[in-house]
């Protein structure tokens, strides 16, 4: 299965692009700052990411510069969202690497149409550039960051059960 990561501190935004891209088939990682898309990158692996340009710690336009500087994403493409209201430098999106550009609020199809193509094109690439990835530095040195990123995932996907058992819990306690 394709793999996107959805990079904006919007709920709102998060919430549209996970349902629109989970509708098509796509697996979706969300996460709302730079800082952990960067921690996260090795770990989630997308083909594709779509990066908020205003993204808390580091923006979109650092984070396509990141991946467009490393081999081991070469394959990864990367989409700039801004919100249709936002002051946005398409060309400095360019310059950085960007693979395409899509306004917000997502319009479904639009975003198909952007989305399947590079989608089909990191597909070609991956398979035309494997890359091995060592889980260690060293023998039996296990880095910290991917430490933090396994933790992170694992959190990711446990939260929504630990928010709604906190949630009963706290109406029994309530009396409801």
């Amino acid at each position: 299965m394709s793999r996107i990561l959805l990079a904006d501190d919007s709920p709102h935004a998060q919430r549209m692009g996970e349902r629109i891209l989970r509708d098509e088939g796509y697996e979706v990682v969300s996460i709302t700052d730079g800082d952990t898309v960067l921690v996260r990158l090795a770990d989630v692996d997308p083909d594709v990411i779509l990066a908020d340009v205003f993204l808390p710690s580091a923006s979109g336009i650092e984070i396509c510069r990141y991946v467009k500087a490393h081999a081991r994403h070469r394959h990864v493409r990367v989409v700039m969202i801004a919100g249709v209201l936002e002051p946005f430098d398409e060309e400095e999106a360019r310059l950085a690497g960007a693979d395409a550009v899509i306004k917000k609020p997502f319009e479904a199809s639009a975003m198909m149409e952007t989305i399947r193509p590079l989608m089909e094109q990191a597909r070609k690439d991956r398979e035309a550039f494997p890359v091995a990835l060592p889980s260690h530095d060293r023998e039996g040195v296990v880095e910290p960051e991917r430490v933090r990123a396994a933790v992170t995932i694992a959190l990711d996907a446990a939260m929504p059960a630990l928010i709604d058992e906190v949630t009963k819990r706290v109406l029994i306690a309530l009396g409801r």
